[in-house]
C-alpha cells in the first residue's frame, strides 16, 4: 500500500468473461453481493504492541513471516519470522539494521511486502521509500530467500527507467513456471514485470486509466474521506495484485476505488508487446469493493479486504461477492494475505486509516497490530 502521494477467477470465470466480454469491454454495474455462507472465526496468530506491520506470508511448513515498512520514526526491524509468538529478524539481524544515512543496497530500507511461493522461497519487496518519500539512493529491490537454508539466493535490482525515484513498488506475485514476477507501482501507477531468470524488467501500463484511482470515488474507511495533512483527499493508485491459479491472468486494482481489472500474462511476458497493445488489452471486470491486497486460492476464488466495511470478501468464479467475516474491532485496514496449505487465509491489519498522517500528526492506533487467520 503506498501513501506517498497521500498524492481461475478459475476456469469458469475465464470462460464466462471470454464468452461475454471483448478484451477491453467496460463494465459500469456493481456486482451483486451476497451474505456469508457460514460463520467464520478470526483466530489471532501474532500481535505486535509497538510497531506497525503491513505484510504476512506463510510457508508450506507453516512458518509465518511479517514485514514492517519504514514509514514512521518508530521503526526497528523490517522482516521477521514469528517464533513462539515473538518477532525474530529475518534472514538475519544485519539485513534489518538499516539506519538513515547508511548504504541501503544490502540492507532492508522500506520493506512493503513479503510473499511465499510454491517452490519454498520467500520474496521480499523493498520499496526503499522512507516515510513514503522518494526511493532512497536507488536501493529499491526484490530479494529471493531460500527457506530451506535461510540464505538469500538472489537480489533483483531495477534500472531507473523502471523503478525511478517516484516509483513505489508495492506487492508481488510470482510465476515460477514461466519465470516471471509482477509488482504494482502504487505511487504513480503501473505494473513492473520482472523476468526472474535473467533479471530484466520493465514498467508497463503506467498511463492507462486502469492503474489510476478513480477521482470520483469517495474512499471513506472512517465514514468520511481520508485527508492528508495538506487537506487533499487520499488517492492511491495500482496496489492490490493477484495471479490466477493457472498463471494466465494478472488481476490488479487501484486502492482507493472499487474497480477491478485483469490482463493476460502472456502479453506482459513478451517484452516486445507494445504499450498501445497492452493498454487496449486491459479488461475491466466491474465494480466490487476497495481493498489493499488480494489473493486467489487454488479453486479460483479471489479474497479481498473491504477497507470501508472492516470485512473479508470472497469473489467466486461466477463473479458473486460473499462477505465471509466482518469485525469492526479486529479488521482495521486488512492489508495483505497469504494462504497456507492446510486451508487458512492469513490476514495482516495495518491500521493505516489511524496513522498520524490523517489526524493532525497524532497516532490513533488501536494497538497491538495483529495478524489473524480464518479457515477457508
Amino acid at each position: 500500500m503506498n501513501l506517498k502521494n497521500i498524492n481461475i477467477l478459475g476456469v469458469a470465470l475465464l470462460s464466462l468473461i471470454a464468452c461475454n466480454n471483448s478484451s477491453n469491454q467496460k463494465s459500469t454495474d456493481s456486482n451483486t453481493e451476497v451474505s456469508a455462507e457460514k460463520k467464520v472465526q478470526l483466530e489471532e496468530v501474532f500481535a505486535d504492541t509497538t510497531y506497525q506491520l503491513t505484510g504476512v506470508a506463510v510457508s508450506k511448513d507453516n512458518r509465518v513471516f511479517v514485514n514492517y515498512p519504514y514509514w514512521l520514526d518508530n521503526h526497528l526491524y523490517s522482516v521477521v519470522e514469528v517464533k513462539d509468538g515473538k518477532p525474530v529478524p529475518y534472514p538475519n539481524a544485519e539485513w534489518n539494521s538499516f539506519k538513515k544515512g547508511e548504504d541501503g543496497q544490502n540492507k532492508f530500507v522500506t520493506v512493503q511486502s513479503v510473499v511465499t511461493d510454491d517452490q519454498g522461497f520467500l520474496w521480499v519487496v523493498d520499496a526503499a521509500g522512507i516515510g513514503l518519500g522518494k526511493v532512497y539512493q536507488n536501493s529499491a529491490k526484490v530479494l529471493k530467500i531460500n527457506l530451506a537454508n535461510d540464505q538469500i539466493e538472489k537480489i533483483y535490482r531495477f534500472p531507473e527507467n523502471v523503478v525511478g525515484e517516484d516509483v513505489y513498488i508495492n506487492d508481488i506475485r510470482v510465476d515460477n513456471k514461466n519465470g516471471f514476477a509482477y509488482l504494482t507501482n502504487s505511487n504513480t501507477g503501473g505494473i513492473v514485470v520482472l523476468n526472474i531468470k535473467n533479471g530484466e524488467s520493465r514498467l508497463v501500463l503506467a498511463n492507462t486509466p486502469a492503474v489510476k484511482s478513480d477521482p470520483n470515488y469517495h474512499f471513506s474507511p472512517l465514514g468520511t474521506e481520508l485527508k492528508k495533512g495538506d487537506g487533499s483527499l487520499l488517492k492511491v493508485n495500482s496496489d492490490g495484485i493477484a495471479l490466477t491459479p493457472d498463471n494466465q491472468y494478472l488481476y490488479f486494482k487501484p486502492l482507493t476505488d472499487n474497480k477491478l481489472y485483469r490482463i493476460k500474462t502472456d502479453l506482459l511476458r513478451d517484452f516486445k508487446t507494445s504499450e498501445n497493445v497492452l493498454n487496449k488489452s486491459v479488461e475491466d471486470l466491474g465494480k466490487f469493493i476497495t481493498t489493499d491486497g488480494m489473493i486467489f486460492d487454488k479453486n479460483g476464488n479471489l479474497y479481498l479486504g473491504d477497507l470501508e466495511k472492516n470485512s473479508i470478501v470472497k469473489i467466486t468464479p461466477d463473479l458473486k461477492m460473499h462477505t465471509i467475516v466482518k469485525d469492526d474491532d479486529k479488521l482495521i485496514w486488512p492489508d495483505s494475505y497469504s494462504i497456507s496449505d492446510d486451508g487458512y487465509l492469513y490476514i495482516s491489519n495495518s491500521q493505516i486509516q489511524l496513522m498520524p498522517w490523517f489526524h493532525d500528526g497524532k497516532e490513533q492506533f488501536k494497538k497491538p497490530f495483529k495478524v489473524f487467520r480464518i479457515k477457508i
